[in-house]
């Protein structure tokens, strides 16, 4: 069995802070909504970009620092949008490149890792909706 860095307790790098989860939020989100391939199905889910890049942020505080900011259950809106495999992949690649590109590397290594458990776990959920069976492929990347 593999460490799950999600389970452990504190935050996910000593050096991280709060404006940096934002920055890179934000930056992710304005590249994925002009993506041609996860642009399209973030539009056309999201209303109101500032509160989902609030949620988000809060997300990503809750799991990189532990804050508890974050109260909501974002597995269900996933498991309603039209996604397949194509967009999990384009997802992680997006935000890898983007978490390289603004963070120092072992800060963006642990966003990564946890990316990628996040869109494991997602992707298993979506299966199992569609009565199938899928394993693990992004953490195992």
């Amino acid at each position: 069995m593999t460490d799950n860095p999600l389970l452990r307790p504190g935050a996910a790098h000593p050096d991280l802070r709060e404006p940096m989860i934002g920055l890179l939020v934000r930056t992710f989100y304005e590249r994925a909504r002009r993506d041609e391939v996860i642009g399209p199905v973030f539009e056309a889910a999201v209303e109101d970009w500032d509160d989902h890049i609030a949620k988000i942020t809060d997300f990503w505080s809750s799991v990189m620092l532990r804050t508890s900011r974050y109260n909501g259950r974002p597995m269900r809106p996933h498991l309603i949008l039209p996604l397949e495999g194509r967009h999990f992949d384009r997802w992680l690649d997006l935000f890898e490149a983007t978490a390289r590109e603004l963070c120092p590397p072992g800060i963006a290594e642990a966003f990564i890792v946890r990316a990628r458990r996040i869109a494991d776990s997602f992707e298993m959920a979506r299966a199992s909706q569609r009565g199938e069976i899928a394993a693990p492929r992004h953490s195992l990347r």
